[in-house]
């Protein structure tokens, strides 16, 4: 941005692209105002006490004839969804270019959050560079492979189908006599979420394609991720973009399409990991349109839980969730770098002892 000696706006670059701009610079406009403002005579910079200031004139027009002014540079902002979704292509180009990599692979569960991931990625890298891995379980819904497909298929990127029953079974027959007259829990869950993150880093290792997690922020904030599971990869596009946004950005980029990019299938299916039989997440959380102003309350406004009790919050959800948020900063800490897009991102500007007791 340019602005003049008043701080108003003269000229600006396009948002999120790179832009050469080029103005008409009032140099004696801003002389003026700086002879007339006391500030620049009391606070003047010890150099410029010491030593004379000569101006000196770098351009002049050699024609008696005044050069015609520039015409005013009309730039097209975007508003919010569109400035978001275009800081993740623009965030996800730059860290996969920048650092080397050319190919990025995401597993597609067939939900939103992977589509969204693999449509930004495909927006960033092109269709060429980006590989989809769907990878079904006993507790897969049909419904979720043929998601994965579609998504692929609109998307126009290579999809490879890697079952993982057989894997997963060859866990629970070795563990089996360990675990003998134990109740099946999170354990067992979260085995299927590691050994997806292992065939994922598997394909990375042999191919040198980056894997991108898919965990957004409510999923974060509240610690509904798997270590070395959902959240194994080298960058995380939308871990800073609460589960609520998640929707309203698919929405808008299928508003640019002009067809259903994501399908209806995925944006309207009930958020599930699918680890166990009959899984949603409003089984383990409140629900989104509860959960995400009350996560952008506490983290990103420093609310406290009195303070959202008050703002009429249910008692219940609010310490809860805020328990959640503040156990799971183990978790955060060992997950991969993102894209900032809020207020305050965990990691980079909410950062908060591990180990303490401050717990309620």
């Amino acid at each position: 941005m340019i602005l003049d000696e008043k701080g108003r706006l003269i000229a600006r670059g396009k948002q999120f692209e790179e832009d050469l701009i080029i103005a008409d610079l009032d140099g004696e406009s801003v002389f003026r105002t700086r002879l007339h403002d006391s500030r620049w005579r009391k606070e003047a910079p010890f150099e410029l006490q010491k030593w004379p200031v000569t101006k000196t004139i770098v351009s002049e027009s050699q024609s008696s004839t005044k050069k015609t002014a520039l015409p005013p540079r009309q730039i097209e902002t975007c508003d919010l969804p569109g400035e978001i979704y275009d800081a993740l292509v623009l965030g996800t180009h730059d860290y996969i270019t920048k650092n080397g990599f050319q190919k990025v692979l995401i597993g597609l569960s067939g939900g939103i959050d992977s589509a969204l991931v693999a449509t930004i990625a495909v927006d960033a890298l092109g269709a060429s560079n980006v590989i989809g891995v769907a990878m079904p379980s006993r507790y897969s819904s049909p419904e979720s492979l043929s998601d994965a497909k579609l998504i692929s298929r609109n998307l126009g990127i290579k999809l490879l189908i890697v079952p993982f029953d057989k894997i997963f079974q060859a866990y629970l027959d070795i563990l089996k006599e360990p675990f003998d007259n134990t109740q099946v829990d999170t354990t067992e869950e979260n085995i299927q979420a590691r050994i997806r993150g292992n065939i994922l880093m598997a394909l990375s290792n042999k191919f040198g394609w980056l894997v991108l997690t898919t965990g957004n922020k409510s999923e974060m904030a509240t610690g509904y991720t798997t270590l070395y599971g959902d959240m194994a990869g080298g960058f995380a596009v939308i871990k800073d973009v609460p589960k609520t946004l998640v929707y309203e950005l698919a929405s808008y980029r299928n508003s640019l399409s002009g067809i259903k990019l994501i399908p209806d299938t995925i944006i309207n299916k009930e958020p599930s990991a699918e680890l166990r039989a009959g899984q949603h997440d409003i089984d383990n959380l409140p629900p989104y349109n509860i959960l995400d102003p009350i996560l952008e309350a506490y983290v990103e406004e420093d609310k406290s839980i009195e303070q959202l009790i008050g703002l009429g919050f249910e008692e219940e959800i609010v310490k809860r969730t805020a328990r959640l948020v503040d156990n799971s900063e183990y978790k955060r800490r060992q997950a991969p770098p993102g894209i900032k897009i809020t207020p305050r991102a965990f990691g980079r500007d909410r950062r908060l002892p591990i180990t303490n007791r401050f717990k309620g």
